[in-house]
């Protein structure tokens, strides 16, 4: 378990291995991670090879996640590009006390987590559509 001091969150080592697979294997292009019960560790919920869309349908429309996903795009001179893109969904219908837990495992993985490119916080499924990742992304 990795964790960093004065914080509560730990990281199971799943988490970073995932990331791993992830960024050289190419067989996924996404990992999602969410908090055990009680709040406390950081775990895997899926990896997987997903399309944009099925990405956002993975999404619970009243829980926080966490989304390390690799965003294929065209850059401005028409290059093919890929960005690790981490994203913080935050749902407006989560509980105030799982928006506090995910505010501080944020804090955690975004020390602990190395080589993503663009981060994004969303409270929205429009704050991700595709053309907005890759805005972000160039």
């Amino acid at each position: 378990m990795s964790g960093l001091s004065g914080s509560d969150i730990t990281v199971d080592d799943s988490c970073l291995i995932a990331l791993q697979e992830l960024k050289s294997k190419r067989e996924i292009n996404t990992v999602v991670y969410r908090l055990d019960e009680p709040l406390r560790t950081v775990v895997v919920e899926s990896q997987a090879n997903l399309t944009h869309e099925e990405m956002l349908g993975a999404l619970p429309a009243d829980e926080p996640r966490f989304v390390v996903y690799d965003l294929h795009f065209a850059a401005s001179d028409g290059a093919r590009r890929s960005d690790l893109v981490m994203i913080f969904w935050i749902p407006d219908g989560a509980l105030p006390a799982h928006k506090l837990a995910y505010s501080g495992a944020d804090r955690v993985l975004q020390d602990l987590f190395d080589g993503i490119q663009v981060t994004v916080r969303a409270t929205d499924l429009s704050q991700l559509a595709y053309n907005e990742l890759a805005s972000q992304a160039v």
